[in-house]
């Protein structure tokens, strides 16, 4: 249960990270992941989409978003803001392929939707979460940042490495 909550931790740090974790009322910490908090991110794709009028962002083709040590890879990163006066990032959602690296941990899944209102991340698609030796593995992973409950289903295969000889 330890890798879920860092690795959500990690997602929402990544795709948040100028906004404290704390203020979103998630109380997950951040373990070794403070020293990229405040690092500017930086988005490189192949293609880049923006709509105002529904406050969407694409980024299309071999998209990478990363922060600090920290890289996000997927086909497409789209990022959904909020319309009006008080722009904020509403929902990221990642597909094609989505790979998470840090230094302690990497997941990876066909799709990964975060969405900030409700404080939930949701993998989808041959969900592979590691941290060191360990690996837990399954068809859909879904995380509630806010109570710090996580969930497996679907083929799922856990891997512990016990640490004795």
């Amino acid at each position: 249960m330890r890798a879920w909550g860092r690795l959500a931790t990690v997602l929402a740090l990544i795709w948040f990270a100028p906004v404290p974790l704390q203020a979103q009322g998630t109380g997950v910490t951040l373990g070794g992941l403070e020293s990229v908090r405040g690092l500017p991110i930086e988005i490189v794709a192949d293609d880049l989409q923006v709509d105002n009028t529904t406050g969407e962002t694409l980024f299309r083709g071999n998209a990478v978003l990363g922060q600090g040590d920290m890289r996000l890879a997927a086909e497409s990163i789209r990022i959904v803001f909020s319309t009006g006066d008080e722009q904020r990032i509403r929902r990221l959602e990642a597909s094609g392929g989505v790979t998470l690296v840090t230094s302690e941990e990497a997941a990876e899944a066909r799709d990964v939707d975060y969405d900030v209102d409700s404080g939930t991340v949701n993998m989808r698609g041959s969900v592979i979460l590691t941290q060191g030796p360990n690996v837990l593995s399954g068809d859909v992973f879904r995380f509630d940042l806010d109570t710090g409950q996580g969930r497996m289903e679907g083929n799922v295969r856990t891997i512990i490495q016990s640490g004795d000889p």
